[in-house]
C-alpha cells in the first residue's frame, strides 16, 4: 500500500491474536498489504509458541479471550521477556482495565466496535512511538560515545579499489565480516560503507566499542534485561535487530561476552539477562580489531572457537603509507570540513605541503592525518615539517618541477609496490637515477 498508513507500517511484523477467526482475518486484510509481515494466533497458548520462533514488532491481543484475558498473558509474557508493543481491543473500557494495561506496558486501546482507520491509526501511532524511542536510545549512545564515524569512504588507489569490490561483493551475504589492520586505518568506515551497500541500509547501524564499556556492563547493555512485569530494557542486540551490528576492539571483549556472544552467532537467537525466552534476531554482525587475534587465542584470552566464528571473511585495511596517493583528497576533505564547522580559513594546501604529507609515513594513518588538519586549521598553520613554500613561478619553477616529477615516480613506486627496477623499467630512467633522486628528496 501507498496511503501514509502503508508508509508507517512498511517493514514491520505483526502477530494478531484472537479468538474469533472473523475478527483475525478483517485484522489480517487490513494490516497485511502494508506490513511486512503479519501472522494470527487462535488462543494464547498458540501465539506464545510463534513468539519461541520469532520476534514481532507488534502484538494486537483481544481482552476477553477463553482461558486466558489478554491482560492476564501480556503479563506472563512480559516476566518471559516480551519487547514487543502492544495494542489491546476491549469492548469495556473501564478505569481497572486502563490502569492493568499501563501496568503491563500496553501502548494503545482499541475499543469494539472499530472502523479500519482506527485500528490503522492505533498501529501507525504504537509504531512511531517504538521507532521514536529506538532513534533516541541509539542517538543518545552515539553522541555519549563521541559522535558517528561516518562520511565517505575516500580514495582511488589501488588498496581502495579492491577494497571496494570486495565490500560490494560481500555487502547481499549475511556472512560475518572481520576487519583487521592498524589503528585509524577506517575500519568503521568501512563497516558503515558495507552496511550501506547492503540490503540493511534502512534499518541501524549500531557500533559499538567492546574496550569502552566496564566490563561488568557489556553484557547487560548487549543482551538487555528483565526486570518483573513492567521493566524490560532492550539491550543494543535487540534495537538494531535488522540492521548491522559492529563490535569494535573485540580483542578486549570480557569472556562472558565471548561465550554468550558465540551462542548469538550460531543460533541468531538472545536471552536478555532475567528472561525466560530466547528472542529470534535478524542481524549482520562484523568485528573489528588491531590486535593480533591468533596471538590472543594462544594467550588463552580470545576463545578459539569465537575468533573461528568470526574469522569467516577477513579483510585487511590498508595503511595511509600504502595508499599515499590518496593523501591529496583526504587532506583538501578534511581541510573543506573544519574549515566550515570551525568558521575558520586561509589554509593552503600548496604543492609542497602535499609532497610532505605524501612523503610522511603516518603512524596514525587517516586519524593522524585528519587530527594533523584539525590542529592546522585552529592554529592557522601547518607544522614545520609540512608546510609548505605556495605556488612558484620565475626562477623558482625548477623546484615546482621537481616536485611534479617527485610525485609522478612515488606514485609508479606505489604502482609498483615499492620494487624500484619495475618502476625504472616503467618510467624509462635507470635504476640509479630513481636511487639518486629519491636519496636527494630523503635528505631534503
Amino acid at each position: 500500500m501507498t496511503d501514509d498508513y502503508g508508509d508507517k507500517l512498511g517493514g514491520a511484523s505483526i502477530l494478531v491474536i484472537d479468538d474469533e477467526p472473523g475478527m483475525r482475518n478483517f485484522l489480517s486484510k487490513i494490516l497485511a498489504p502494508r506490513a511486512a509481515r503479519v501472522e494470527q494466533a487462535a488462543s494464547p497458548a498458540e501465539a506464545s509458541r510463534m513468539l519461541d520462533q520469532a520476534h514481532f514488532d507488534l502484538v494486537i491481543v483481544d481482552n476477553v479471550m477463553p482461558g486466558k484475558t489478554g491482560l492476564q498473558w501480556l503479563e506472563d509474557q512480559r516476566r518471559l521477556g516480551l519487547f514487543a508493543e502492544t495494542i489491546l481491543i476491549t469492548a469495556y473500557a473501564d478505569l481497572d482495565t486502563a490502569i492493568a494495561a499501563l501496568r503491563v506496558g500496553v501502548g494503545d486501546f482499541v475499543l469494539k466496535p472499530f472502523r479500519a482507520n482506527q485500528i490503522l491509526g492505533a498501529v501507525a501511532r504504537t509504531l512511531d512511538r517504538r521507532s521514536l524511542r529506538r532513534d533516541n536510545a541509539l542517538l543518545r549512545r552515539e553522541l555519549s560515545a563521541g559522535g558517528s564515524s561516518a562520511g565517505k569512504m575516500l580514495g582511488k588507489s589501488e588498496p581502495m579499489t579492491r577494497l571496494r569490490g570486495m565490500l560490494e561483493k560481500l555487502a547481499p551475504l549475511p556472512t560475518p565480516v572481520l576487519f583487521t589492520g592498524e589503528s585509524g586505518t577506517g575500519k568503521e568506515l568501512a563497516a558503515r560503507h558495507l552496511h550501506g551497500l547492503s540490503a540493511r541500509r534502512d534499518k541501524p547501524f549500531v557500533a559499538v566499542n567492546c574496550a569502552a564499556i566496564a566490563p561488568d556492563r557489556i553484557v547487560p547493555e548487549l543482551f538487555g534485561t528483565v526486570e518483573g512485569r513492567d521493566h524490560a530494557t532492550p539491550g543494543l542486540l535487540l534495537l538494531a535487530d535488522g540492521g548491522t551490528l559492529f563490535l569494535d576492539e573485540v580483542a578486549q571483549m570480557p569472556e562472558p561476552l565471548q561465550a554468550a556472544l558465540l551462542r548469538v552467532l550460531e543460533d541468531q537467537r538472545l536471552r536478555p539477562e532475567g528472561s525466560e525466552r530466547e528472542i529470534p534476531l535478524d542481524l549482520r554482525f562484523v568485528f573489528a580489531t588491531n590486535a593480533d587475534l591468533p596471538a590472543a587465542m594462544e594467550a588463552g584470552t580470545f576463545r578459539a572457537d569465537l575468533y573461528h566464528r568470526i574469522n569467516v571473511m577477513r579483510i585487511e585495511m590498508p595503511p595511509l603509507r600504502d595508499r599515499s596517493e590518496d593523501i591529496t583528497d583526504l587532506a583538501a576533505l578534511f581541510l573543506s570540513q573544519f574549515e566550515s564547522s570551525l568558521g575558520m580559513g586561509g589554509l593552503r594546501l600548496d604543492n609542497g605541503t602535499l609532497m610532505k604529507l605524501r612523503r610522511y609515513d603516518w603512524p596514525g594513518n587517516v586519524r593522524e592525518l585528519r587530527n594533523m588538519i584539525e590542529r592546522s586549521v585552529i592554529l592557522g598553520e601547518f607544522p614545520e615539517e609540512f608546510a609548505g613554500h605556495g605556488t612558484v613561478t620565475g626562477a623558482a619553477a625548477i623546484e615546482s618541477l621537481d616536485l611534479v616529477m617527485q610525485r609522478h615516480m612515488l606514485h609508479i613506486l606505489q604502482q609498483c609496490g615499492g620494487n624500484r627496477a619495475e618502476a625504472a623499467r616503467r618510467l624509462g630512467v635507470s635504476r640509479k637515477t630513481i636511487d639518486r633522486k629519491m636519496a636527494l628528496w630523503s635528505d631534503g
